[in-house]
């Protein structure tokens, strides 16, 4: 008899574990409005859906960015784009994977700079979530340097301006 509501029980329970399981590993962003301009650029977020990137900070607030090069940009002078707020205040950073078209975790994803792709601002850091892609990209897009979010700083964004 309780081995028969235990059996029961796991399958009426199951769908619901799997559903939060599933929603514990979906990244929780915030969607662009028709209005959410790029602190950075001032350009609307929602023209550029295939480059969009945000960042969000402890407090709830959400910065919108045409692409990942802005992100950087404003990540690295926070002050300067978003008074009173610190890069140590940031809770995530999303970017747009490249070829998927889905939001990933902008600090474990890995960066291509150099390549034949722009954005809408140009030369552009484009992101991806894992290495090999990554690496097919950087071949067959001319890619000049492979970066890990750590390993961004603001002199690679320079050479992007060059």
């Amino acid at each position: 008899m309780i081995r028969r509501f235990l059996n029961y029980l796991s399958v009426c329970l199951a769908p619901f574990l799997v559903a939060a399981l599933g929603l514990a590993a979906t990244i929780r962003s915030d969607k662009v409005g028709p209005k959410d301009r790029c602190p950075v650029c001032g350009m609307f977020v929602a023209k550029y859906p295939d480059f969009a990137a945000q960042v969000k900070f402890h407090d709830g607030q959400v910065f919108h960015f045409d692409g990942a090069k802005d992100m950087f940009m404003f990540y690295f002078n926070v002050a300067r784009y978003a008074p009173g707020l610190h890069a140590s205040d940031v809770s995530a950073v999303y970017v747009t994977n490249y070829y998927e078209l889905n939001l990933i975790d902008g600090k474990k994803a890995l960066y291509v700079a150099g390549s034949d792709v722009y954005g809408p601002m140009g030369r552009e850091l484009i992101p991806f979530a894992n290495r090999s892609e990554a690496e097919d990209f950087l071949k067959d897009h001319e890619g000049k340097h492979l970066f890990r979010f750590q390993d961004v700083t603001p002199a690679v964004l320079s050479l992007l301006e060059r």
